[in-house]
Formats: structure tokens, sequence, C-alpha cells
């Protein structure tokens, strides 16, 4: 059959997606890009907020809008979607032939081969059964890949669903991750990009927190020139994690904290695990330990129970802390967790606690980029704009898909996973722009 395959959500999403899709290659399948050719169009959704909802349900539709033409089309849903509402998306969108939750990713070809007889087919497996690893495709540009060190989460923070999804924390071996990464390295990927809900609980499920350990074994991997890391929770930010950091010149000093708050009450009703002072006290050891370092977080806003006077104490914490990247989000309840049984604030309120917060860090944004003028960046480059006439690079500072860029005019070509050194010339909110130093 000839699949095609359209992949929702987090870099975690697309690593499982990643991992079907060589299954189904090595079992004589092909792969499109192009929905008009395919037998089998493959759904893999992102359940995890509201907005991802949404945007999964329209690209199932839009699959299944595409049986008009071709009757025998089969559209399959898999992913956080598929495991979070099971049956209820055949009741809800009939026309799709397959519901695969994440725990039967593993039998993903046997399935796909029983829709020539079947359909409204369905199958749950148990969430331990998802892979954690595995041979897979590389999706991503050849230069960057994303290496998934775990599954699941057992911080059991009361506003996330990623627990009911996903289940408890679940890390791989040490062993087999730097396995995997040397293939990533041996197909010419320069950049790791090592991903989980929280890496900075590593091996905890084993009784012993390893990513210090991990990082020094990535270090060694021939071909990895750069190595960053997504999502690290402020207290398990040890000295022994952060000097992983300093010593193993790959890692890059770039990291993303979600700390979602930082006054003490609403911390605690959220059920993170510090209060402000855990907060502050992680990022004071990571600014003064690497000062060069590029830190990114994510907040909520309008949680349920948050009064006047604990936002505005969030707002001057991002006026005074200015961090490099910043996202806020207006808090989403989900159902099946313990916030959603809580009283909520009015939703136009939360977005416009969220709003404010986002003006807030477009102006420190602006003040950062204008700071960069003049100032020379490793960039690695990303691809060619050829409307704009730019080669589309990022620095160390920003993580391909959630950063900004770096334009980069240049005269000479400029290949794809090409490292240089360039000069910034200009800057916007978002992007820097440069030329190439001559060497």
């Amino acid at each position: 059959m000839t699949i095609a395959m359209i992949s929702l959500g987090c870099p975690k999403n697309q690593v499982d997606a990643d991992v079907m899709c060589h299954a189904l290659i090595s079992a004589g399948h092909t792969t499109t890009a192009d929905l008009d050719e395919a037998d089998v169009i493959l759904v893999n959704t992102c359940g995890f907020i509201e907005s991802a909802k949404q945007e999964a349900i329209e690209n199932i539709l839009q699959a299944c809008s595409y049986k008009q033409d071709h009757p025998a089309l089969k559209v399959v849903v898999t992913g956080c979607l598929a495991e979070r509402y099971r049956s209820e998306i055949l009741k809800e969108i009939p026309e799709v032939d397959a519901v695969v939750g994440i725990g039967s990713n593993a039998a993903i070809v046997q399935i796909l081969e029983r829709l020539a007889g079947e359909t409204h087919i369905e199958s749950y497996g148990a969430k331990e059964a998802l892979p954690l690893g595995g041979r897979r495709v590389i999706s991503t540009p050849h230069h960057y890949a994303y290496l998934k060190i775990a599954e699941g989460c057992s911080n059991g923070c009361y506003y996330c669903a990623i627990p009911l999804i996903r289940g408890g924390l679940r890390s791989r071996t040490v062993e087999d991750l730097v396995a995997e990464a040397r293939f990533l390295a041996s197909e010419g990927v320069k950049e790791l990009i090592v991903v989980a809900q929280d890496v900075t609980a590593f091996g905890a499920d084993r009784g012993n927190v390893e990513i210090a350990q991990l990082l020094d074994a990535l270090n060694q991997v021939e071909g990895i020139q750069w190595i960053r890391l997504l999502y690290a929770y402020p207290e398990r930010i040890t000295d022994e994690f952060i000097d992983a950091m300093v010593r193993n010149e790959k890692v890059l000093h770039y990291l993303d904290v979600p700390i979602q708050h930082i006054n003490s009450e609403v911390l605690k009703n959220m059920n993170r695990k510090g209060d402000r002072q855990t907060v502050l006290n992680a990022l004071d050891r990571l600014r003064a330990s690497m000062p060069d370092l590029t830190l990114r977080t994510t907040l909520i806003a309008g949680y349920p129970g948050e009064t006047e006077a604990q936002f505005e104490e969030l707002c001057d914490f991002v006026r005074q802390y200015r961090f490099d990247r910043l996202g806020c989000f207006a808090y989403s309840e989900e159902e099946g967790t313990v916030a959603a049984r809580m009283e909520q604030l009015p939703q136009e309120l939360r977005q416009q606690r969220a709003d404010t917060i986002m003006r807030i860090q477009t102006e420190i944004m602006a003040q950062k980029q204008a700071e960069k003028l003049g100032c020379e960046l490793t960039v690695l480059c990303d691809e060619y704009d050829e409307e704009n006439d730019l080669y589309l690079c990022r620095s160390k500072a920003d993580a391909p898909d959630i950063d900004a860029v770096v334009c980069v005019a240049s005269e000479s070509p400029i290949e794809p996973g090409t490292m240089l050194r360039v000069r910034v010339t200009d800057s916007d909110l978002y992007d820097l722009y440069a030329e190439p130093v001559e060497e």
C-alpha cells in the first residue's frame, strides 16, 4: 500500500510516527507526501490541550474528505487523541476506518493489512506496550534529529493529561540511547535534540536519575556536534545536572524549563513539587554556572483560583527575570484531571491574562533582539528560502520549530547542515538577519 503519514503535536509524537513509518516500509509498503496518491492516510494525533484536539479533528476530517474522489481510501487515527478518546472517534467520525491507541503502535503493520477485509477496526494495547525505541526513519532534515529518552510522566501536575494518555515515566537505557545516537550520527545528524516530558527525571523510574551519565555518554558520540535539551523541571535541576551541562562541550547552553507559575500558592494548587524559592534557586544556579545560557520557559495564566495579586506577581517576575524565550498559555481544563474539577475562572479572563504576559515578553524580546546587532554567531543552516533569497539558519539559542531563525544573506550557496559563522546585521521581533563572516 501507499501510505501518507500526517503527524501532529510534539517531537515525541513525531518519533513515534518515525518508528511506525519504518515498520511499514520494512513490510514492503511505500510512503507519499501527496494525500491524493495514498491508499491509506494515517493521522498521528496530539490530544494534549483543546487547540491540539481541534487541530487533530480538522486533519482527520480533511483526510476523510479524500474519500469522495478515492472511495477505497482508508483513514487510520493513531496517537494521543486515539488513545484518549478511543471509541468516541468512530462514533463521531464514522468515516474513519481504524483507531489505534499508543499501546498498539507496534502492531500497525498487521492492523493496516487487516483493512483489506475489515472496517471500523479498534486496537488499544496497554500504554506500557508503546515501544520506547526501535528502528526509525528520520523525518526531520538530515542534519538534526530528536532523541526520545523516556515516555510518560509521573510528576502528577493537576492540570496535565499526559499521565492519563501516556502513562507513568518509563526511561530507556543509556546503552540503547547511545546506540541510537550513533545510528543518527551515521545518517548525517549533527544536532541531537534530547526530548522527554521531563529529561531531568530520566532514570527515576529505576530509582536512580541518570541524566548526567547520559549527557556524558552522548557527548562521546562521534559526528554529533550539538546536543540540545528540552524540558527540565526546576525541582530536579541538581548541581550534578548543571555540572554535566557545563563539562560536556557538545551540550548547548540552552534549556527549556517549564515553570508554569511563580506564586507558591498557585504552584501548590498545581501540585508542582516546589515553590517560588525552588524555581528562583534553580534559575539562579543555572545562570550563575552558564552566563551565556539561553533560558526558555512556559507559563499558565488563569489557573483555577489564581487571584489578581498572584497574577501581578507573575507579571512582575516576567519583567524582572527577562527570559530569552517565553510562551504563556491561557489555562485549558482537561477532562479527567484534578484541576478540571476545580472552580474555573472565566475563559475571557484567562485569555486576557495570557495576552498580558505575552505583551510584557514581547517588549523584552525586542530589546534582547536589538542587543544582538553586530554580534557574531555560529549557526546551522536548515534550508534555503527561495522566495526571499535567504538561508534559514539557527544559532545555539534556537530550537527548530519553537524558536526564531537567523536569516542569512549569502552570495555563495550554503548547503543545509552546514555550520558557519555569521555577523548579525538587523533584527525584528522574532528573527535575526545576518551575513557570513569571511574567514
